[in-house]
């Protein structure tokens, strides 16, 4: 069985490579880094994805985060993740359709990773 497939938008590289690696490690999932919105829609468009994981500010072209999970939002979406220390805008994802999410200073805590994402990639 292939493993559980994440789409991560909007980090920059080293965000990207410390959440793929965190990714990867407890779950054996991979993770494909675009940097915008319109990069996400197009491949959420062709390929399946078990998790969107939404920076809240792209690094490339600064777009929102949560522009992005209200664009998004849908029954035919897979579940999407604010990825930001901020519990304001964790909230504010939550009320617009995103699931609960994470800071990167999390990645460093493997049991609450763990217990956030399983029932996404466990």
């Amino acid at each position: 069985m292939a493993g559980k497939k994440v789409l991560s938008v909007g980090q920059c590289d080293f965000d990207h490579g410390s959440i793929e690696s965190r990714l990867r490690g407890l779950f054996g999932a991979s993770v494909v880094p675009v940097d915008g919105a319109d990069e996400a829609k197009a491949l959420l468009g062709r390929e399946k994805f078990d998790l969107v994981l939404v920076n809240r500010v792209f690094d490339a072209d600064g777009g929102s985060g949560l522009s992005l999970i209200e664009a998004l939002k849908g029954p035919s979406q897979p579940p999407l993740m604010l990825v930001s220390n901020f519990p304001e805008a964790q909230a504010q994802a939550v009320a617009a359709g995103a699931v609960s999410g994470f800071g990167k200073s999390a990645l460093g805590d493997l049991k609450a990773m763990q217990s956030l994402l399983a029932p996404y990639l466990g």
